[in-house]
């Protein structure tokens, strides 16, 4: 079930954001801050609304991601390509705490809506812009979704068997770091606005985000010319390190890396005459002996089934686990315990699973306060808060300006 209502008033609580974006990157980013009690006001184009509604896997015709992606949000249907949809969103963000957007560079610059006019009008706004390339350089103006970013960014060339061809991670990796980069650039732009009273603009490129994460990838290049390559479930330059097929079929994930660690795990698995090596006392020594050591755990766990090696090797103190499905996720009772297996209903009254909220406050926890909203839900109380008339808004939805 949904958490339970927090005791205290969410952490975000009387904030009031405007969400433009669409499909991954800006709405996750608007998803978190609703989470955690912010008022996400999130427009979409009449008619059709944000593509992600009809990405995937739909249920009634909606897909079941949009219930994840845009719960705790309100939805206002306006066509931002008129002058009168423009001066709605004007009126919306002279009195909101932050606007997020993920168009491309000199969209909203085109639309009157460019940061120099938005906080001439409101100085205290905080603006999260989310683009492929940034907003300056020469690459700005190209298109740019999350799995080019991950080329960019150093992920895609690392996410490969030796030899073969990179994949993609899985998931839509690059859009969710920019989102997350995102929102620390909002919590920070917040703190500065409570010491001086002014907004700033947020220019975060998705390139940059995967980048970020990318740990020595750089500097390893630069001192010693190394262009690290694929090395598959392995860990480069930390041993051991890797997932070993079982005599199931399934595989375990073995992350043997700590001295101390690595000895008891060669003792678990009958190798005392490595976990004894003196020249394999530390990473550097195992690093040069990595596919010898490998093939002394492969050929242990090729034994045994994958609960079997698991049991032993929690019991022996070695950090490992299975390679989880969504299967094995939603019959887990640890993510049953952290609250991170929630079920909301449908209007329909069936239930729908969906991810629990991360990450968990002790005093002012996040949570699931209503669900997605259905295309236009909210238009007319968004727009009665904004101080129009029954009139102007019967004057909006007969031009087809609001859904």
């Amino acid at each position: 079930m949904p958490e339970p209502a927090a005791p205290h008033p969410a952490a975000l609580a009387g904030l009031k954001v405007i969400e433009l974006g669409q499909l991954i990157a800006g709405p996750f980013a608007a998803k978190t801050l609703a989470d955690f009690g912010a008022d996400v006001i999130k427009i979409e184009p009449p008619g059709t609304g944000d593509p992600l509604r009809r990405w995937r896997l739909l249920l009634d015709g909606t897909s079941v991601w949009w219930q994840v992606q845009s719960r705790n949000k309100r939805s206002l249907a306006l066509d931002l390509r008129t002058p009168e949809g423009q001066d709605v969103v004007r009126r919306l963000a002279a009195e909101a705490d932050v606007l997020i957007e993920n168009f491309r560079p000199g969209a909203m610059e085109a639309w009157g809506l460019g940061p120099d006019a938005l906080l001439a009008a409101n100085p205290r706004l905080i603006m999260l812009r989310v683009s492929g390339y940034g907003q300056t350089g020469p690459y700005r103006d190209r298109p740019g979704f999350g799995v080019v970013a991950e080329a960019m960014g150093g992920l895609r060339h690392l996410t490969a068997e030796p030899g073969r061809v990179p994949v993609r991670v899985g998931v839509s990796i690059g859009d969710t770091l920019a989102a997350l980069h995102g929102v620390i650039g909002i919590l920070l732009a917040l703190q500065h606005r409570h010491a001086t009273g002014q907004g700033q603009v947020i220019d975060v490129a998705l390139y940059e985000a995967v980048f970020n994460c990318m740990e020595s990838l750089l500097p390893e290049y630069s001192a010693f010319g190394v262009v690290r390559e694929a090395a598959g479930s392995a860990m480069p330059g930390i041993a051991p390190t890797n997932a070993y097929r079982c005599a199931d079929g399934g595989y375990a994930l073995i992350a043997g890396n700590g001295d101390s660690i690595f000895r008891r795990l060669m003792a678990l698995i009958g190798r005392d005459d490595l976990g004894q090596d003196p020249a394999l006392a530390d990473n550097a020594g195992r690093v040069a002996r990595v596919a010898e050591i490998d093939a002394a755990i492969g050929d242990w766990a090729a034994q045994r089934p994958v609960d079997a090696v698991l049991r032993a090797l929690d019991g022996a103190g070695v950090p490992a686990g299975r390679i989880y499905t969504v299967a094995d996720i939603a019959a887990d009772p640890h993510y049953q315990a952290r609250g991170m297996l929630q079920e909301m209903q449908l209007p329909d009254g069936r239930a729908l699973a969906v991810p629990g909220i991360c990450p968990k406050l002790s005093a002012t926890p996040g949570g699931h306060r209503r669900n997605a909203p259905s295309l236009g839900q909210d238009s007319d109380a968004v727009l009665r808060e904004l101080g129009l008339s029954a009139a102007q808004i019967a004057q909006l939805r007969a031009q087809g300006i609001v859904h």
